[in-house]
């Protein structure tokens, strides 16, 4: 099985022709595994449709599991997903960058597979500067699920996504490990209240302390 191309970068300063390199693979459909601030996850352009089926194909994910994605700020959220609420906004002044992923409504046109019910997406500012500066490069937010197979073990070094996806992307960025730990934790602002969609980084506790 065939290894795919690593791209070996500082994980404070990546090397912005490497980054350029990983952009251009991800806007011509193909799929890029990089690092975050947790673990090593899959990226590609989510209003491509092939390029989100490639994601799910390879990961054995089924169709009903909407894909997060991940920005380079809340300015390129604005510009190309949708504003934030209230609500939203000051969980993100608070938290991001970093692992507290929000549930919004967008008005972009995305591949079906990436939107959740009622034209909804879940998207977070990662505090990892590779993961931000890609988001940067390709021009808005790009697929953020962990680079693994589906329900199996998440991996936190460059070398156990090549040893298990091999042959299934196209680059990796390779920024040596990441801190590893639980995933993102996902949240919905709803009209009753905040609710805790997936356990994670951020206890839900003290999401409920920011709003009140």
């Amino acid at each position: 099985m065939g290894q795919p191309t690593r791209l070996v970068v500082d994980p404070l300063a990546p090397d912005p022709a490497a980054i350029r390199a990983a952009a251009d693979a991800i806007l011509d459909g193909r799929v890029v595994a990089y690092p975050t601030d947790t673990l090593y996850g899959l990226a590609v352009d989510p209003r491509r449709a092939d390029a989100v089926a490639r994601v799910y194909a390879l990961k054995a994910r089924t169709a009903d599991r909407a894909l997060p994605l991940i920005a380079a700020d809340v300015a390129q959220i604005a510009a190309t997903l949708g504003p934030l609420g209230e609500a939203e906004r000051r969980l993100a002044d608070a938290c991001w960058p970093g692992p507290l992923t929000l549930v919004i409504r967008t008005r972009a046109r995305l591949a079906p597979e990436v939107t959740g019910p009622e034209a909804t997406i879940a998207v977070r500012v990662p505090a990892h500067a590779v993961a931000r500066a890609l988001a940067r490069a390709v021009g808005h937010p790009v697929t953020a699920t962990s680079a693994n197979r589906s329900g199996g073990e998440a991996h936190a070094t460059p070398d156990e996504v090549a040893a298990v996806l091999a042959g299934d992307i196209a680059l990796l960025v390779d920024a040596g490990p990441t801190p590893g730990g639980p995933p993102s934790t996902i949240v919905s602002v709803e009209a009753s209240g905040p609710r805790l969609l997936r356990a994670g980084a951020i206890p839900f506790t003290r999401v409920l302390e920011l709003l009140q």
